[in-house]
């Protein structure tokens, strides 16, 4: 494919807020993950963004939630909102497109409403705004108001890869021309479902989650959001190049609801196809940010995976130590991180990991070493064997 420009971008997560908090977080190995409690429930741990129910709202009322106050946050910080403003005076604020990610969108209102429901007449809230705030159409709504844009709109929800795949759809606007740059990311918030759903399923760790680790059992939810402004590179004479966008690969495992393909085959195709939509090879990959759930399943299925098509010589490791697994904002947040590390030249091995799986044949990290990487790829593969694996280069 033809390479994007990433010229803006930014990022929240449980370990900070914007470009300059992640990068120090990740180079002092400093996670976000405390005992969760939230909302009542304290199964394990939790990824949770500080200052959210204090955070001043800047969109309109209707909109207020916390998967909204999230993006809100996030499009406060590292000059994005600037950034777009000036896109949208180069292109046209028709011609900017928003395309994010989310999994469960501003459901816990919906939560809250249900709660709040009148027992006499099943009445729920009069001020409850289900389409503006968990109707998954509400994040672009949010998005593309609070920053001025009347360019198409599109929520991508595919589960953990949700905000991954969105990448791939601004992809095809734009080669379609349907626009000449497009506001791409994500947001999921922390509430009552995944929080009570992934512990039924026995998936929630007790501790820290541990991705790869001998005696990982399980992950800790997390929660966040992430832009960047995707545009044609060279087009827009005055625009940054913070890095630059590759290839990508998407399949489907087409095996089980919630558990991964055990041979990795639907993960095998969209790395291989990232590689070819790049026009790289297997050995010019500098390192590869794991899905890396801390799941038994998900890591073993990833690492026979990653080793099928990279051997043991690429480097490779899981952030979710730091923020937890964010579900839908997953893709953007280490798409986030992926470009740190491109600029700040470093890479980040995996957090709370005693001893690597003896079984595991991929070269995984445990440790943050200094480097200069050229190209990262950065996995998503989610609930329902939906794969995303993307392509990121340095900016050159």
């Amino acid at each position: 494919m033809t390479p994007l420009s990433i010229s803006a971008g930014t990022v929240l997560s449980a370990i900070g807020a914007g470009w300059a908090e992640t990068d120090k977080a990740l180079c002092a190995r400093r996670s976000g993950l405390r005992p969760c409690d939230f909302a009542g429930i304290t199964a394990g741990f939790a990824g949770e963004v500080a200052g959210v129910a204090e955070h001043a709202f800047s969109g309109p009322a209707g909109f207020d939630c916390r998967n909204n106050r999230l993006a809100d946050m996030a499009l406060g910080l590292d000059g994005f909102g600037k950034a777009v403003a000036a896109a949208a005076a180069f292109y046209g604020r028709a011609r900017v497109a928003v395309v994010v990610g989310t999994s469960t969108s501003g459901i816990l209102s919906a939560e809250d409403a249900y709660a709040a429901t009148d027992p006499e007449t099943g009445a729920m809230p009069a001020d409850f705004d289900q389409a503006r705030t968990q109707d998954l159409f509400s994040l672009p709504r949010f998005v593309a108001t609070k920053l001025g844009l009347e360019g198409p709109l599109l929520t991508v929800s595919n589960a953990c890869a949700s905000s991954s795949r969105a990448f791939v759809d601004a992809r095809h606007w734009l080669e379609a021309g349907l626009c000449d740059a497009v506001v791409v990311g994500g947001a999921d918030s922390l509430c009552r479902m995944t929080l009570r759903g992934f512990a039924s399923l026995g998936l929630v760790a007790p501790g820290m989650t541990r991705p790869c680790d001998v005696a990982r059992d399980g992950i800790s939810v997390g929660e966040g959001a992430g832009f960047v402004l995707l545009e044609r590179t060279g087009v827009r004479p005055d625009a940054p190049v913070l890095a630059r966008w590759l290839g990508y690969g998407v399949s489907s495992d087409g095996h089980h609801m919630s558990s991964p393909d055990p041979a990795g085959r639907g993960a095998v195709a969209a790395m291989s196809q990232a590689l070819d939509h790049a026009g790289l090879q297997a050995s010019d990959i500098d390192y590869i940010n794991l899905h890396g759930t801390g799941t038994p399943a998900n890591d073993a299925m990833e690492d026979r995976a990653v080793f099928t098509v990279f051997g043991d010589q690429v480097p490779c490791a899981s952030t979710k130590g730091w923020t937890g697994h964010t579900l839908g904002a997953s893709g953007i947040i280490e798409a986030m991180m992926a470009a740190i590390m491109l600029r700040q030249h470093y890479l980040a091995g995996c957090l709370n990991v005693g001893a690597v799986d003896p079984a595991f044949k991929s070269s995984v990290m445990t440790e943050t070493i200094a480097a200069s990487p050229a190209f990262i790829m950065s996995n998503a593969f989610g609930f329902g064997g939906t794969n995303c694996s993307l392509l990121f280069g340095a900016a050159g």
